[in-house]
């Protein structure tokens, strides 16, 4: 039985502004921030550079930008190719944050802010998932990466209007239950109001105090821990090891999943896969959901920008107007288990009612970096971490085997029902096998 409730995240997981007011307020203060760049720079920064004549250079790319822009709908506020060259320019150096003026509201991925509408097109569908296109920006987005682990990225961790340590900072990130900042997270000098962190990446990626994250499930080796701070998006129970992903249910294939790893995919066919998803303010590290040993790492390349084109938000969507075009990446976090970057830990667990679980971290947009942190062999045991995102939010699934009987904590399911947006703690127990 598939279980495939509808996922409307709320807010869109903090991924995209909250409503149109503040998508027109930061392409306003991004227009603004472009026309005074124009008059001082005629040139683009080099990164943005080498991304336009790696563009312009292939025939077939130009052609569907063309497309892109045509097809995209009129509340587009990139107007052409050049235009988004110079947006590039801008925020490839400015580290996320939050919009300036009211209302208040965070932008932690600006560049999937950019490309959002002109994604929800059959030609971005087409551009965005060229190998070519994909060569290109990745080194676009290794140029912001870099940006964001230098000193100069720390600009916004003030607590200044706007600044994660403002008022309005500590309390998004204290939001959902996750903590007072400085009593949830290790902080090299947390008496400083950047918190002793030296880089936007250094702050993203913060450690965790283990007293705020306690593991709770006395060693029970029945129990499966949640791997990602997140929230629940779906939940799927005898899942195939091919399936048609592309279609609107966006089912789950677990060879493409795998990147073509039949003999994987066999052996999780007929299992269970928990998807939950990360916000910008999430802690961003992974922990093992089960004790045992490292059996295999896979780093798998893939695509930033490409979402599944839809007709628009749901009647019922929480945020945006029935058919809104702004969100096709959210609603596409499913579809993207198979094309985006991510990586796969394989861990066999040490109780034969677990067996091999897999665990999938899904970089999307500019948050494609996954980084990998334990070695074939090694042992780890429930709680140790595993590995990272880098520089934004993301989503992981968790794969079991069709023998696995899990049984998941009301957090995650109850009386049947899925509880979509339900944000649950790293470490803290998400099921236990029966």
């Amino acid at each position: 039985m598939h279980l495939y409730p509808k996922t409307a995240l709320v807010r869109y997981g903090g991924w995209l502004p909250r409503n149109r007011e503040a998508y027109e307020m930061f392409f306003a203060q991004l227009s603004t921030k472009v026309s005074a760049y124009r008059q001082t720079v005629s040139t683009h920064i080099e990164a943005v550079a080498d991304f336009e004549r790696a563009v312009i250079a292939d025939p077939e790319m130009v052609n569907l930008v063309d497309q892109m822009f045509s097809q995209a709908e009129p509340i587009n506020y990139i107007e052409d190719f050049a235009f988004l060259l110079h947006c590039l320019d801008i925020l490839l150096l400015e580290p996320p944050g939050f919009l300036e003026n009211a209302p208040l509201d965070f932008v932690g991925t600006p560049l999937c802010v950019l490309f959002d509408v002109l994604s929800n097109t059959g030609a971005a569908y087409d551009l965005f998932r060229r190998p070519a296109f994909n060569v290109a920006m990745k080194k676009l987005l290794d140029a912001r990466g870099a940006y964001l682990k230098s000193p100069e990225s720390n600009k916004t961790l003030t607590d200044q209007r706007g600044g994660w340590f403002s008022a309005e900072g500590l309390e998004t990130l204290a939001g959902d239950d996750r903590g007072e900042f400085n009593v949830t997270y290790l902080c090299p000098k947390p008496d400083e109001i950047n918190r002793g962190f030296q880089s936007w990446n250094d702050f993203f990626t913060r450690e965790i105090q283990g007293s705020a994250r306690p593991i709770v499930s006395d060693a029970n080796p029945d129990t499966i821990l949640n791997a990602c701070e997140s929230a629940v998006f779906r939940l799927a129970r005898n899942v195939k090891a091919h399936d048609k992903f592309w279609l609107k249910a966006q089912n789950y294939s677990l060879c493409d999943m795998l990147n073509g790893d039949e003999c994987a995919a066999e052996h999780f066919a007929g299992g269970t896969i928990y998807q939950a998803y990360l916000s910008p303010y999430d802690y961003h590290r992974w922990r093992a959901p089960i004790s045992g040993t490292i059996m295999k790492t896979e780093i798998i390349p893939g695509t930033y920008y490409a979402v599944l084109p839809d007709e628009g938000a749901a009647d019922d969507d929480p945020n945006f107007e029935p058919g809104s075009p702004y969100g096709a990446l959210v609603r596409s976090e499913a579809w993207i288990t198979q094309s985006a970057a991510r990586a796969v830990v394989y861990i066999q667990s040490d109780n034969p009612k677990i067996g091999l679980v897999a665990f999938i971290g899904v970089g999307m947009v500019e948050i494609s970096t996954c980084v990998v942190s334990v070695e074939v062999g090694q042992r780890v045991r429930q709680g140790d971490g595993i590995g990272m995102f880098q520089f934004g939010g993301s989503s992981h699934v968790l794969i079991f085997g069709p023998d696995t009987n899990i049984t998941f904590v009301e957090d995650v399911e109850r009386d049947g029902m899925v509880m979509v947006n339900s944000h649950i703690k790293v470490r803290s127990v998400l099921g236990r096998v029966n």
